[in-house]
């Protein structure tokens, strides 16, 4: 059963976004760091830039150890754009629905991640989010370590030195804190250095408060390179617990749009979940 749990990653989002992925064939990938979670890359590059130190200062760097200390600062002034669309492995959950599926009044379209995995190319992959908050025994950890005990110019100039800290903020996107284990995450990423040459164009979102970029996944397009439709990748699609949309108008919905072989894989939620009025 868990093996085939793995196989589908839940998407939950409100019926603005799932109107944009079904009938629009378009799926968002948003700045990380406008986020709920904004804050994981930063947390990542701070418990590694610790774990370093620490590590130095043990086998008796104590001076490059704060050389590094004084780079990682400087880096951490950056802000390094990274895109992601979210899933979890988890089905029709309480916590999900709360977060992610507008308080439990959105919706959940469910993914065959064999075929996220195929499309995602170039600049674009499917990753595991990996919890951890001690980082001594990450494999950047041995890599800046390493570029000290060989001698390395400790300057933001040293292409070795650039690049190690490039691949850093790449893994960082692919971290959450240790507190959101349980949501069982995957991402959809672009990479931070990748998207002058990812070949799809950035759009904005403009509100009342402020500016959002965000890069639109033509799915249709994308599913057509890999020889599927639409109707291959949803797996099926399940109404919120606290929503008060008509099964039977989203079918007609999902109808109307061309999309006839997904009408008989939606279904309400089963989850307990309802909004307290107070």
């Amino acid at each position: 059963m868990e093996q085939q749990q793995r196989k589908i990653l839940y998407h939950y989002t409100d019926f603005q976004a799932v109107d944009g992925i079904l009938r629009c064939a378009q799926l968002r990938v948003n700045n990380v760091l406008t986020m709920n979670d904004s804050a994981e890359m930063r947390h990542f590059m701070n418990r590694l830039r610790t774990a370093i130190s620490e590590r130095l200062v043990h086998d008796g760097y104590s001076a490059q150890a704060g050389q590094l200390q004084a780079l990682f600062a400087q880096e951490m002034k950056k802000e390094y754009s990274a895109f992601a669309a979210c899933f979890s492995f988890h089905r029709d959950d309480a916590a999900q629905w709360e977060r992610y599926g507008n308080r439990g009044r959105g919706v959940c379209v469910a993914f065959r991640r064999e075929y996220l995995q195929r499309i995602a190319r170039g600049a674009l992959s499917l990753q595991a989010v990996f919890y951890q908050d001690d980082m001594t025994g990450h494999p950047m950890v041995e890599r800046f370590c390493g570029l000290v005990r060989d001698g390395a110019e400790l300057s933001g100039e040293n292409p070795d030195l650039r690049e190690a800290m490039r691949d850093a903020w790449a893994c960082s996107v692919s971290f959450k804190h240790p507190s959101f284990s349980t949501e069982y995450e995957m991402r959809l990423v672009v990479s931070p250095f990748e998207q002058d040459n990812f070949g799809v164009q950035p759009c904005y979102h403009i509100t009342k408060e402020r500016i959002k970029k965000y890069y639109p996944l033509d799915l249709l397009a994308m599913c057509g390179e890999i020889g599927i439709g639409m109707e291959d990748l949803v797996a099926e699609i399940i109404i919120g617990p606290d929503s008060t949309q008509s099964m039977a108008i989203f079918q007609d919905y999902l109808r109307d749009n061309g999309l006839h072989g997904l009408v008989d894989r939606v279904s309400l939620s089963d989850c307990p979940l309802r909004t307290m009025v107070l």
